[in-house]
């Protein structure tokens, strides 16, 4: 039986448009409207329903054993049990890039943190006995990444009986599945009686793969902010250059900028022409509001800052400044140290004054010896 037959019948009733493309949903009008509907499906109440869907195939299509009429005369009936369930969760995102970017993201960094007693804390094998009856054949315990098609990935975790899987499932949508091929593997019992609680294990199943998906690593969309400022860009009818901050001249252009951030009434090119000769000792012929003019026509290109209304003055945009600021302390405060790790002269003593933070480089110090070592950039 298809419960996603079951939510779009009983979507259509209640009014909610969507799209579906085999057993997904791909497009909805209103997502928590759908997912009442779905939840309905693992309630006592579907247990009711699931017989009497049952007991109409049994009578009115394969009709073996007793008909109706001698059940009723001799008492007989029948009892019903599950035995293979899935419960899955998708992923609907706005843009099929993004999608694959994500996807392929978790699987390199997630396939390898993923060991044995990780699976088996997932997958609930972790509370129970140790020592057990062998049976004919042990379990199959893996985590496998499949490609059965061109465009078709799977990233699954395989327990016996048990099978956590990722997909994609058309152009947009993510599907995270848990399926029992046996539910006995849930040790909750198998009539239909149960089936309220076989969907709560597997659904607990499928939100411990997700949360320890989230703590190996955060999947993220990156946009194109970092590739794009090096490009020209424009400003009304007017081409400007892009931004290097390889260059010292921009890179305090941008921390006068951050300097300037918090000023009420923003700031002009003369205030950030001034921060940027203290910063580089230069002379007003060297650098003043004209060349600071160009230099926030530049940022504004990119949408860093922006002009406050018909005045001469500017002020940051919050994003810009943020994506300024975060380069800024990842060059000074991260790639800087790393790459004098590299270097083989070293002072011969620490510091007169240490600091924590200085404990802290010397640690990644030592420890990047080691990684430009593997790397073949120690020489």
């Amino acid at each position: 039986m298809n419960g996603h037959e079951y939510v779009a019948c009983q979507a259509r009733n209640a009014g909610i448009t969507f799209t579906k493309e085999g057993n997904c949903f791909t497009t909805i009008s209103d997502a928590a409207g759908l997912a009442k509907i779905a939840d309905t499906l693992s309630e006592p109440r579907a247990i009711g329903r699931l017989s009497q869907v049952c007991e109409r195939w049994i009578y009115a299509c394969v009709c073996f054993a007793l008909d109706f009429d001698e059940q009723k005369r001799s008492g007989f009936r029948y009892q019903y049990s599950n035995y293979q369930i899935e419960y899955s969760r998708n992923l609907v995102f706005e843009v099929g890039g993004h999608m694959d970017q994500v996807f392929q993201a978790l699987i390199d960094r997630s396939r390898a943190p993923l060991d044995l007693k990780t699976i088996k804390t997932i997958l609930g094998y972790r509370h129970r006995p140790i020592y057990r009856r062998r049976t004919k054949r042990s379990a199959e315990w893996e985590v496998a990444v499949e490609r059965p098609t061109y465009d078709l990935t799977i990233f699954k975790l395989h327990c016996g009986k048990l099978t956590l899987k990722i997909y994609t499932k058309g152009e947009r949508v993510l599907r995270i599945e848990a399926v029992a091929h046996n539910t006995r593997e849930l040790n909750c019992g198998r009539s239909l009686e149960k089936f309220p609680e076989v969907v709560s294990r597997l659904k607990a199943m499928l939100e411990r793969f997700a949360d320890a998906l989230s703590c190996i690593d955060q999947c993220f969309i990156a946009d194109e902010m970092l590739e794009h400022l090096p490009l020209a860009s424009q400003v009304g009818k007017t081409l400007v250059g892009g931004i290097d901050l390889n260059k010292a001249r921009m890179r305090q252009v941008v921390e006068a900028l951050i300097a300037l951030s918090p000023s009420p009434n923003g700031f002009t090119a003369s205030d950030v022409a001034v921060r940027v000769r203290v910063l580089r000792k230069q002379s007003p012929s060297q650098y003043g509001p004209r060349h600071a003019g160009y230099d926030l026509k530049k940022l504004r290109g990119k949408h860093i800052v922006r002009r406050i209304g018909h005045t001469r003055r500017y002020e940051p945009l919050p994003t810009g400044l943020r994506a300024m600021t975060a380069l800024l302390v990842l060059r000074n405060k991260a790639i800087k140290p790393l790459l004098a790790a590299a270097q083989p002269l070293h002072p011969a003593r620490g510091a007169h004054n240490p600091k924590p933070i200085d404990a802290h480089y010397h640690a990644i110090e030592v420890a990047m010896k080691g990684v430009f070592h593997e790397l073949g950039l120690a020489a």
